[in-house]
């Protein structure tokens, strides 16, 4: 990488998120923000001992959270330590449960997480919501799975193209632990917000109500799939930690890797900056399969591209402090005769807006794809220009030359084959990992 710049909820009361004016689904980020979230004083559910969490503390005092529109100063405290960004799913299902595992980065206290609605076209509500450690399964470890509120209150009401994080629970989390979270959508219907590729086995009910449950065996179907969650974020032991958001497409979101083992190049990443111990230690993957920089995709199981959704994936996320920006092969292949003209313009404008934002921007090489039933002599062309542009401007923080890294020597065009997944288009176990340790882990960070 190249440096360019130095168990008994009790009484149920509803909370419904109201969204702030100017930022409706026209919007930079293409949603309507929560409005305020209140913790109120911790209780008995904090002396709960065999912990989601071991739980370290009471909490003594209320305490506030206002959320603010993306991008705006304020953004919620505390440090991500997962996320994977939404886009639009098949229909929702009334009365659907969910138990989901989430694989965390960064260990802190104060676990909240964010619940998304944004691709909705009616209200989200949500009446049991759970979260606890994982055991095996879809069992959690006995007497570990808490109640999460909203505001207070054990059931809240997401509007159409809404986001909401909830209160923070008492205790911890561990980095590179399995966090299941479990909820009900009673009145769930139109398009469902969440994220298609999840490449981690996730769980399903219905019937009775399973999200208080610590064990499993009800839990007898599984999904690829998470739903209505996008967002875990943590106290930090040490203040000054950060993450890094890793933005992309299926490259980044995984595919080709092996499925529930968390072998994506931003897993990597996170492991190898846990133990090198320095600032930055939180990671969040927020790649969508297909995606690409500059259009929005069509239809369920597409995202906004990348420019659309910086603000709401990136810009308003707590702690995030350096965006990796591994893009642009889908506008390539898609043979809308994009020119680099416009690619490297789409590249400038995320680097302008991020540095706005105070974030250090890397900016990464387009690896190669000569086997892959789209790639053409003009769609190389365009590649090899971009390329060069990245690696000789100053525009960016830092390059990530992720090109070099998993060309072949003999053809540069090609992947190399032992990173080739198997397509000629997306690394497989080995490349992925060769990825994350191709980024200098210190100029990761350029303190703006």
């Amino acid at each position: 990488m190249t440096a360019h710049r130095g168990a008994d909820p009790g009484p149920r009361r509803d909370h419904v998120v109201r969204g702030i004016r100017g930022y409706g689904r026209g919007g930079p980020a293409g949603l309507r923000w929560a409005g305020r979230l209140v913790n109120g004083r911790c209780g008995r559910g904090c002396r709960l001992a065999a912990a989601l969490l071991t739980v370290a503390a009471c909490q003594a005092g209320p305490t506030r959270a206002v959320l603010h529109p993306p991008g705006a100063p304020g953004r919620p405290s505390g440090v991500l330590t997962w996320a994977a960004s939404a886009e639009r799913m098949g229909a929702g299902v009334a009365g659907a449960q969910y138990r989901m595992i989430v694989h965390t980065s960064v260990g802190g206290s104060a676990p909240r997480i964010r619940f998304t609605n944004a691709f909705g076209d009616r209200p989200l509500t949500l009446d049991h919501v759970y979260a606890g450690l994982r055991a095996r399964g879809a069992a959690l470890r006995p007497g570990g799975n808490h109640a999460l509120t909203f505001g207070g209150a054990h059931r809240i009401t997401v509007p159409a193209g809404s986001v909401a994080w909830s209160d923070p629970l008492p205790g911890r989390v561990p980095a590179g632990a399995d966090l299941a979270v479990s909820l009900r959508t009673p009145g769930a219907g139109g398009p469902a917000s969440g994220h298609e590729l999840a490449l981690q086995t996730s769980y399903t009910g219905l019937g009775g109500d399973l999200t208080a449950e610590d064990g499993g065996a009800q839990w007898a179907r599984t999904t690829g799939a998470w739903w209505y969650v996008d967002a875990v974020a943590v106290r930090p032991d040490r203040p000054a930690t950060g993450a890094v958001a890793a933005l992309g497409d299926s490259l980044t979101d995984g595919w080709q890797s092996t499925a529930d083992r968390n072998r994506r190049w931003p897993d990597y990443l996170a492991r190898r900056l846990h133990t090198a111990g320095g600032a930055l230690q939180g990671v969040a993957d927020e790649g969508i399969s297909g995606d690409k920089l500059l259009a929005d995709g069509a239809g369920d199981g597409a995202g906004q591209s990348i420019l659309h959704r910086l603000d709401r994936d990136v810009l308003s996320q707590p702690g995030v402090r350096t965006v990796v920006l591994f893009a642009g092969v889908n506008d390539l292949k898609a043979h809308t005769g994009v020119t680099a003209a416009e690619l490297i313009a789409g590249y400038r404008r995320l680097a302008h807006r991020a540095h706005a934002a105070h974030l250090c921007v890397v900016a990464a090489t387009i690896s190669p794809f000569k086997g892959w039933p789209e790639w053409d002599h003009d769609a190389e062309a365009v590649r090899g220009e971009v390329n060069h542009y990245l690696r000789t401007r100053r525009e960016f923080d830092a390059v990530a030359d992720f090109d070099r890294t998993l060309r072949d020597p003999r053809d540069p065009e090609r992947l190399w084959p032992r990173y080739d997944g198997g397509d000629h288009l997306h690394p497989g176990d080995r490349g992925m990992r060769a990825l994350a340790d191709s980024l200098d882990l210190k100029r990761l960070d350029c303190a703006r």
